[in-house]
């Protein structure tokens, strides 16, 4: 236990950098909270990106420990974390959580469906990716990304 925590000490946080787009990091300053409350909405995935962020937030990974957290109303959040493409019935639901957002506001697209589409683009269900309906402040590509990837991004934009 001992040299584990000598471990610890002497590395300290192991993390990568990452270049971040300037509208991303200009959004996140005027948040200036340090911390960050996000509102995870499913607009209609495979489930594949869920699963990589619910390992984000488990101890493996720990991602609370960074200051970030999800919330379960989108009025108490500083943005949106969005997985999926958009399907027909998730439109609505999707708008209307951007809308009770307060501004302003950060949207995380996590995966090539929310990001693009994906491989679901040609769905008969299929009403277009989040960016048709508003701007994306992050785009984490990946079907699904690894929960490294998630975190990277995810912290780059909390810590500013």
């Amino acid at each position: 236990m001992q040299q584990l925590l000598r471990r610890i000490i002497r590395l300290g946080k192991v993390t990568e950098e990452l270049d971040l787009p300037e509208k991303a990091i200009s959004t996140v300053n005027a948040l200036s909270t340090g911390s960050i409350k996000l509102r995870h909405v499913d607009c209609g995935s495979c489930n594949g990106c869920e699963v990589e962020l619910s390992m984000c937030f488990s101890p493996i990974y720990d991602l609370e420990r960074f200051g970030v957290s999800l919330t379960a109303s989108p009025r108490h959040a500083d943005g949106l974390l969005v997985t999926g493409i958009v399907a027909m019935n998730m439109k609505g639901p999707l708008i209307d959580a951007y809308r009770a957002v307060p501004s302003p506001k950060v949207v995380i697209a996590v995966g090539d469906c929310a990001c693009d589409g994906g491989s679901f683009s040609e769905s008969y269900a299929h009403a277009g990716s989040c960016g048709d309906y508003f701007d994306i402040t992050l785009k984490i590509p990946g079907c699904p990304p690894e929960p490294s990837d998630i975190i990277r991004a995810i912290r780059r934009i909390s810590a500013r």
